[in-house]
């Protein structure tokens, strides 16, 4: 349950805010919109970085959705986890993945189900998300499994992104549609 009312799915004010909120969600508000729609200044920022975090690196889109998936998991950001789930299978994931994720608290990455670059992916979200602090050996083999340095500091700015995107969720109490 929200801590605050969203505002109106039919909200029209900030009319350029909201109009490119809405092209960027291909024509809706999601709860996530309605509630940063409370401070357009805020909404306006995070429309345009997440806008440029979803949709203008080059990081691969399955890396960055499993990093996406992984964080929500440890958060307990239902909200996240619901949305970006779908991504990750677009992305070329598969439901015995999203499935093993759920377990992601309780048990290493399965070496059946996630290759090696994607076991490297699940450890270096675990950590930035419970312990902030990258293990050296793990961002050794993180810099070694990337194609280049863009992908590294782009999957570290995902993850801290995400990080932040869960804990906002789950503070506000924002639902999933």
């Amino acid at each position: 349950m929200p801590v605050v009312p969203y505002k109106p799915e039919d909200i029209q004010e900030p009319h350029e805010l909201v109009d490119a909120i809405r092209a960027r969600r291909g024509g809706t508000l999601l709860n996530l919109d309605r509630m940063l729609l409370y401070s357009p200044a805020f909404a306006e920022g995070w429309n345009s970085f997440l806008g440029a975090v979803r949709n203008k690196l080059e990081l691969p889109a399955k890396l960055r959705e499993l990093a996406i998936c992984t964080v929500a998991i440890l958060n307990g950001a239902d909200y996240e986890f619901i949305q970006h789930s779908p991504e990750f299978l677009k992305a070329g994931g598969n439901e015995a993945q999203l499935i093993a994720l759920q377990q992601i608290d309780h048990s290493a990455p399965d070496s059946l189900l996630f290759d090696a670059t994607e076991q490297t992916i699940i450890q270096l979200s675990v950590e930035m998300t419970q312990t902030v602090k990258i293990n050296d050996t793990t961002m050794a083999i993180v810099k070694d499994v990337l194609e280049n340095e863009q992908h590294l500091v782009e999957l570290i700015g995902v993850i801290a992104t995400y990080n932040m995107v869960s804990r906002y969720l789950v503070a506000l109490g924002i639902d999933p549609e």
